[in-house]
């Protein structure tokens, strides 16, 4: 009950973004919208939240691969110089993913979403994202850590497959492990979206998910932080910053936004 509430909180929370994002944009400016399609074929040890957290980040993939090369031929991202792997991670920190429709039949699962993004405001924010080497190395290394995951997810169904008794339970443990740690990983990016729009609320709110996700991610602990002193809350700010330093210690940036925020406390 507990993954169900948080996979369609997750669903809520992106098209929260994608509405969020449509009303800040320009009037002026065309927004350009990608639809992607997805079926994930279950195993044993799937369920169908497994199945969706899967699918979900698949065909984000797959949208931000298709706007990536689109916004790397806009003039403007030109000049930054950047890889199309480097624009589509940026992009994952800035636009979000609106689930359209999904079924699930008990062996397969099936979605179709979408990607609605202003090309002028995308290329601006990830201007502004481009210029912050630690905002950039952290969805650097959130990218990294799902692919990853997707990786070590799709071993072990293999594993499973043929695995018995206490290989299995095993395997199966470090199957639903990849689940959860994906799940942190979206919450993440949902986070970085409402960070990048100011939306310091809801920033707070999705990386405090994250965090209950994955308790030892200190770019969690060290971003909600910011969130926290942005809306006044100091205390729990120097806490969080704290906690960011205790994981991952010595960060410049933790330690100026630390002293920001021990400043107005």
């Amino acid at each position: 009950m507990k993954i169900r509430s948080t996979i369609t909180a997750i669903c809520i929370v992106l098209v929260f973004i994608s509405c969020f994002i449509l009303n800040v944009v320009s009037v002026s400016a065309e927004t350009k919208t990608f639809i992607k399609e997805y079926t994930y074929h279950a195993g044993d040890e799937d369920s169908k939240n497994s199945c969706r957290v899967i699918a979900l980040r698949e065909v984000k993939r797959l949208l931000l691969e298709e706007l990536g090369p689109y916004l790397k031929s806009e003039t403007e991202v030109k000049n930054f110089q950047l890889t199309k792997d480097q624009i589509i991670t940026l992009t994952a920190g800035i636009v979000g993913t609106e689930l359209i429709e999904d079924k699930w039949d008990g062996k397969t699962y099936w979605l179709k979403a979408k990607i609605s993004a202003n090309p002028g405001d995308v290329t601006k924010a990830i201007d502004n994202l481009r210029k912050d080497r630690q905002k950039t190395k952290e969805l650097e290394d959130v990218r990294k850590k799902s692919d990853a995951l997707l990786k070590e997810n799709e071993r072990l169904r293999r594993e499973l497959a043929t695995s018995k008794g206490e290989k299995k339970k095993k395997e199966t443990k470090a199957y639903n492990k990849t689940i959860k740690d994906l799940k942190a990983a979206e919450w993440f990016e949902i986070a970085y979206q409402f960070l990048i729009a100011e939306h310091w609320k809801g920033a707070l709110d999705a990386f405090t998910k994250a965090i209950e996700l994955n308790p030892q991610d200190a770019n969690a602990y060290s971003n909600r932080g910011l969130a926290c002193d942005k809306l006044g809350n100091y205390q729990q700010a120097i806490k969080d910053f704290n906690k960011a330093l205790e994981l991952n210690p010595p960060t410049a940036g933790v330690y100026y936004n630390r002293g920001n925020s021990l400043c107005q406390a």
